[in-house]
């Protein structure tokens, strides 16, 4: 005979455990185990604080949400002018985020995979990065050749592989930082 492993709901009554990587309760050490989205959810808190002390620094107003999108913690920081923050092409926010990735790092031991976007300049960027695949795709389904597009960022090429994959076609990133680009495959 079987026992179940059972722990208390927070009214106190008994629950069975949950199975697998989502599993919450306690490990050996009697840590407290934590569910993906509430690992997902510490990553932004830990981000959100690390950014309110660098604003603070920088003496910049800004406000900042926090959310879970698919398998990664989000964070946007809105408000007034944020133009520093995000620099020439995005490259102070590329910086930004992984300086609050390693902030994120340091405190749970483990790499994060957060998304940083500042005054919308992320979710402006996929969209003209959506819109771009679709008509690269377009004309690769029209000719039938591969077609390579500018050198991009990991983002924003992770945008156009989402993009071209919706799509039913395959894609592939070649090259080297910083020429590392897309090259988008006929079906």
């Amino acid at each position: 005979m079987s026992e179940q492993m059972t722990d208390t709901d927070a009214a106190g009554a008994e629950v069975p455990e949950e199975s697998g990587s989502e599993q919450s309760g306690t490990d050996e050490s009697g840590t407290p185990r934590l569910t993906k989205v509430q690992r997902l959810e510490h990553e932004g808190d830990i981000a959100a604080d690390y950014l309110e002390e660098l604003l603070d620094i920088a003496d910049l107003d800004g406000d900042l949400d926090m959310d879970v999108e698919g398998d990664r913690a989000s964070v946007q920081i809105g408000g007034a002018d944020l133009s520093l923050l995000v620099g020439r092409n995005g490259e102070v926010l590329e910086a930004l985020q992984e300086l609050t990735r390693l902030a994120v790092y340091r405190e749970t031991g483990e790499r994060s995979r957060l998304m940083l976007d500042v005054g919308g300049h992320r979710a402006e960027q996929r969209t003209r990065l959506v819109a771009l695949a679709e008509k690269s795709i377009a004309e690769v389904k029209e000719s039938g050749e591969p077609m390579s597009l500018e050198p991009m960022s990991a983002f924003e090429r992770k945008v156009v592989h989402d993009a071209v994959a919706a799509a039913g076609l395959t894609s592939e990133s070649e090259g080297a930082e910083p020429k590392r680009h897309v090259v988008i495959l006929p079906a």
